[in-house]
């Protein structure tokens, strides 16, 4: 199987995770599956957040997610218990496919990491 397949394959797997618990039979996108990620990171399930704060979460995830390509460090939790992460190396410029691409790749691998998925 090429790479490409598998991930496709992954991919698959990692939305049907996410629908099939946290849908409502909506098709969910990148942003709302980096949205839950952001929530499980958190580790408060079951609140409401804030419109500032679902952007807080879905740049958690984003940074958590990256983490082992060596763009995001892991820094310290506040004092309300929100981790937060330092640049270690800024992103290079990507297309919006390329970007797309990256953020699969590294939300399957989370999901792997997790043994979500295999």
């Amino acid at each position: 199987m090429s790479r490409d397949e598998q991930l496709k394959e992954r991919w698959a797997q990692t939305v049907a995770f996410f629908q099939e618990r946290f849908s409502d039979g909506e098709q969910m996108d990148i942003d709302a599956i980096l949205f839950m990620i952001g929530v499980q990171e958190l580790g408060q399930l079951h609140r409401k957040f804030q419109k500032d704060e679902k952007y807080q979460l879905m740049h958690i995830a984003i940074c958590r997610v990256l983490e082992p390509y060596g763009y995001y460090e892991f820094s310290h939790f506040d004092d309300d218990k929100w981790p937060h992460y330092i640049v270690k190396e800024n992103l290079p410029p990507l297309k919006a496919g390329e970007q797309s691409l990256l953020m699969k790749e590294a939300i399957v691998q989370y999901m792997i990491d997790a043994e979500v998925i295999n």
